[in-house]
């Protein structure tokens, strides 16, 4: 007997709670993310700042979560605890436009299912958040090993508190090599 497969439309429709809190301080992004999955079923409360946000969740806790990591007054991580403290069903998607392994490690810590790197399209937000914990597909096109050596270079960064002098020690390479490294963009 074959299975059939449920669309995404049908697995939203079948859920008995559908709020989701949008927290994201880029307006477009926002705005367009918004609408885009109020269109696919969910019911979306906007925030673009953690004092909105916190707001939000005062007079409600949503069963889904979409946060910007990096927000102009703070880090969208205090949501992820804010929300897992009081609701552990909650499925939390973090997204971030200055994506790391580090950040990607410590917002699964913090309890988020998922992070994507913008720009998410709603579709990959909407797979992400109805995830049912099967292992993902490996990556079509895996990091270079230039890239492996730049995330691990940001990780132990990140683990020194930004301190390219306790880092380079770290790393076992000079100070000014490593901030040179630090100035560039990440390798593809």
């Amino acid at each position: 007997m074959a299975e059939v497969e449920t669309s995404t439309e049908d697995r939203i429709a079948a859920l008995a709670d559908k709020s989701l809190l949008l927290l994201d301080d880029d307006n477009a992004l926002r705005t367009r993310l918004g609408r885009a999955l109020e269109s696919r079923g969910f019911e979306v409360t906007l925030a673009a700042s953690l004092a909105e946000a916190r707001d939000a969740l005062k007079t409600a806790l949503p069963a889904f979560a979409v946060l910007d990591m990096r927000l102009e007054d703070g880090n969208g991580l205090k949501i992820v605890e804010a929300i897992r403290d009081r609701r552990e069903d909650a499925k939390i998607v973090m997204l971030t436009g200055y994506g790391a392994i580090a950040t990607a490690v410590a917002a699964v810590k913090a309890g988020a299912v998922d992070y994507l790197q913008k720009p998410a399209d709603a579709d990959d937000v909407v797979k992400a958040l109805l995830a049912t914990g099967e292992a993902p597909e490996p990556p079509a096109n895996p990091m270079s090993a230039d890239r492996v050596r730049w995330e691990h270079i940001q990780r132990v960064y990140e683990l020194c508190d930004h301190n390219v002098s306790e880092t380079a020690r770290r790393l076992g390479m000079h100070r000014r090599t490593l901030q040179r490294i630090l100035a560039k963009r990440a390798p593809r």
